[in-house]
């Protein structure tokens, strides 16, 4: 968003005009994309992973009821098997050896209960009575799982069994057959290089038989078949969806799978028949059957897709030997979805463009003042500063045209002001452009015969005797000449300033060539000068005659304001922040009045008594200084000393620099 919005300054530094309320409902229209955007995308992702849990849900509660209601069959089947071997005439035919008496009773319970298979077998586990196939019998079924375990533990037992192809023939060739069905391909199908299934999956009970004395006379086993059994799966299907349909398509679906094949369901291949054969998918047979997990999820179910639910269906041993599926069509909840999705985008659209016209309507209703405040500002740029905005609103925009109109009146007195200072300036510049041009112009007359004058005069005082009573009447000339000369001499120092020729130079030799050129002098002889140089000062570009000029000035005022009594202290160092080099020159003289403090670098101002300084000196040092690109700075304790701060910068810039602060 900032680089959109630097757009608009490109715009208008390229010369395109954008006007404010422009702008304004730019902006506004791109917020308002941008939070829409936001919300649509979570909106979206948020419905689809909402939907998509319910779903989930739903099917997760699904596979607990079919759970419940397969387990309910088979919780029947033991009960009927229970029963059945507790009844008397069992428990006769066995002690007398004459079971053909039991045949009718055992094919009335196995018709009236639904039951496929329903054996009787002697205390060994020996067959002595098939329902299905009275010829067979004597047949060892104490290696079945379920029959062995009720031999060893005498109590009921009831578990899904996978019942082998030879053991269904013995029981009946019509189950046999009824479990015997080709494997067909469907997209998405787990590979496999089986043809057919032969093996049965049944739901079966076996309990134990006693006699009147609870000894163990034998067994009772039977079950149900699962094979094209469509009992179960159609009473999960009318229980938890009740037949519903959408698109002409069951809503709901429920499978019981053998290992990995559709043995019982209600899905439908695409030609309208049950899907018996059909093989679940790899990815959920890898999680359900060899990792022993339920998968709830989305998948491919024969030709469509389903939130679907699968649980393993394990064996009296634990071990997993088929499927419990339930599935719901996806495309319902990717309809719901998209219609929800929909309703929300229209909803989000109708806000967005209710938004929109909003910030349009607002926006206009703040360009109005603004496009006033530039309209003013236009008749002031022309110079018209009677130009004035009205306040129409309590808001910022209204605090700001107060503003403005404090601002143009404000501007219409300073410009008043301002003309009347410039041209007192302009009035005052061109006096002393003419004095300074005028004193240029005398000096330079009178340098000449005052050259005589101190010359003759020094001749004159030279051949005179010393007890001659005109002696200090010519040694007061001699004096007040050399005075005239100097002030001449500062003069034209002054109005011919050259131009200075920088080198790199080292502030800390200069600064020592001062010191070994003055210190010697009577002036410096009770003057303890202390050096606080710093050793790793870098060089710097500078005019190394000037700046010994302005240093040894400094240092003779300096000696001068302490009257041959005091300390000074030379200091420099490096400002790493701004790159510039400091020289300190610090006194404890007798110091500056503040009135004074303004007025050191003028022309002509001197702190010192008549005749013993020209106020040329650091008027000179500060145009050398200022020819540098650097700054002086002055502070001052009457009675306690005065700092001279002297401010080079490291690189020379062009602009021009105010040299004095």
């Amino acid at each position: 968003m900032r680089k959109w919005f630097a757009r608009f300054g490109d715009a208008g530094k390229s010369g395109v005009r954008i006007p404010i309320a422009t702008k304004l409902i730019l902006s506004f229209l791109l917020i308002i994309a941008i939070i829409s955007s936001v919300f649509i995308i979570f909106g979206i992702r948020l419905i689809g992973d909402r939907i998509v849990a319910e779903a989930q849900d739903k099917v997760r509660c699904d596979l607990n009821i079919a759970r419940e209601i397969y387990l309910g069959n088979l919780l029947h089947i033991n009960n009927v098997i229970r029963f059945t071997a507790d009844r008397f005439f069992l428990k006769d035919a066995l002690m007398s050896g004459n079971v053909e008496l039991v045949v009718e009773e055992l094919s009335k319970v196995k018709a009236s209960e639904g039951l496929d298979v329903l054996t009787i077998t002697d205390e060994s586990g020996k067959v002595v009575l098939r329902s299905n196939n009275e010829g067979l019998y004597g047949d060892d079924q104490s290696d079945d799982e379920l029959v062995g375990a009720v031999l060893s533990r005498k109590v009921p037992i009831a578990a899904t069994s996978i019942v082998p192809a030879d053991e269904l023939r013995r029981e009946s060739p019509k189950l046999a057959e009824n479990a015997n069905f080709t494997l067909v391909d469907t997209p998405l199908a787990r590979e496999t290089e089986e043809t057919e299934v032969t093996d049965g999956m049944m739901l079966r009970t076996a309990a134990p038989i006693f006699d009147y004395k609870n000894n163990l006379i034998g067994v009772l086993y039977g079950g149900v078949l699962l094979n094209r059994n469509f009992e179960i799966v159609d009473k999960i299907k009318q229980t938890i969806y009740e037949d519903l349909t959408y698109n002409d398509k069951d809503i709901g679906t429920a499978t019981i799978f053998l290992d990995d094949v559709r043995i019982s369901t209600n899905v439908r291949n695409e030609d309208g028949l049950r899907a018996i054969g059909t093989r679940v998918s790899e990815e959920v047979f890898n999680r359900v059957v060899e990792e022993g997990k339920s998968w709830i999820g989305r998948a491919y179910v024969v030709n469509d897709w389903y939130i679907t639910a699968y649980e393993p269906i394990r064996n009296i041993n634990n071990k997993i030997i088929g499927i419990l599926y339930v599935g719901v069509l996806e495309q319902k909840y990717v309809d719901i979805q998209s219609q929800t999705v929909l309703a929300f985008l229209v909803i989000t659209l109708l806000g967005a463009f209710a938004s929109m016209m909003l910030s349009y309507l607002l926006s206009r209703r703040m360009s109005v003042p603004i496009r006033n405040l530039v309209s003013a500002s236009r008749e002031i740029g022309r110079g018209n500063l009677d130009a004035k905005v009205e306040s129409i609103s309590n808001d910022e925009l209204g605090e700001l045209a107060d503003t403005f109109n404090a601002m143009a009146s404000a501007l219409k007195q300073r410009d008043k002001q301002l003309i009347e200072f410039t041209t007192s300036k302009i009035m005052e510049s061109e006096r002393m452009a003419l004095i300074g041009q005028l004193a240029a112009n005398v000096a330079h007359e009178l340098n000449n015969p005052l050259q005589g004058i101190v010359t003759y005069s020094h001749l004159l005082l030279e051949k005179m005797a010393s007890d001659n009573s005109s002696t200090p009447s010519v040694h007061k000339i001699v004096t007040q000449a050399n005075r005239c000369r100097d002030i001449i001499r500062g003069l034209l120092d002054f109005s011919r300033q050259r131009k200075p020729d920088k080198t790199v130079c080292d502030i800390n030799s200069v600064l020592e060539e001062c010191v070994a050129l003055v210190e010697y002098q009577a002036l410096f002889h009770n003057i303890e000068i202390i050096k606080q140089f710093d050793n790793g000062l870098p060089k710097v570009v500078v005019d190394p005659s000037q700046m010994q000029q302005v240093f040894i000035n400094m240092i003779v005022n300096a000696a001068e304001a302490m009257e041959d009594n005091g300390r000074l202290t030379l200091g420099t160092r490096y400002d790493t922040v701004e790159e510039a080099i400091e020289i300190e020159i610090a006194d404890t003289g007798y110091g500056i009045p503040e009135e004074d403090v303004d007025k050191l670098f003028d022309p002509f101002f001197t702190t010192k008594d008549v005749g013993h300084g020209t106020g040329l000196g650091l008027a000179i040092s500060y145009g050398i200084i200022k020819e540098h690109r650097g700054t002086i700075s002055v502070e001052s304790i009457v009675d306690e000393g005065t700092t001279f701060l002297i401010r080079l910068p490291l690189r020379a810039v062009e602009e021009g620099v105010n040299g004095r602060s």
